[in-house]
């Protein structure tokens, strides 16, 4: 599955519990939400990072989902790290965000 999929949707969460923070009035639960979705940013950093292996488990599930053509290993190889990039980027301006 595409990781910047994964990564928007992890920081949709953050985003979506940052909100409800704004309509509870107990401090303390607010609080454990702010935790968990500071949680949950760290986790799509984590998710994001792609090393050699990840993205080379990415770059087999592109040439499986395109019909597994011969030659095409660099083009494969290459959108799955701009895959993991794309979700870095993503996952890094959560901030700015929520």
């Amino acid at each position: 599955m595409n990781r910047k999929r994964i990564v928007a949707n992890v920081v949709a969460k953050a985003k979506k519990y940052r909100n409800f923070t704004r309509m509870i009035d107990d401090r303390e639960t607010a609080g454990r939400i702010l935790e968990l979705t500071a949680e949950l940013k760290t986790r799509a950093l984590a998710l994001a990072k792609g090393d050699e292996h990840h993205i080379r488990l990415r770059a087999r599930e592109i040439w499986e989902e395109n019909g597994r053509p011969s030659g095409m290993d660099q083009e494969f190889w290459f959108q799955a790290e701009r895959e993991f990039r794309d979700a870095e980027e993503l996952a890094s301006h959560a901030d700015d965000e929520t």
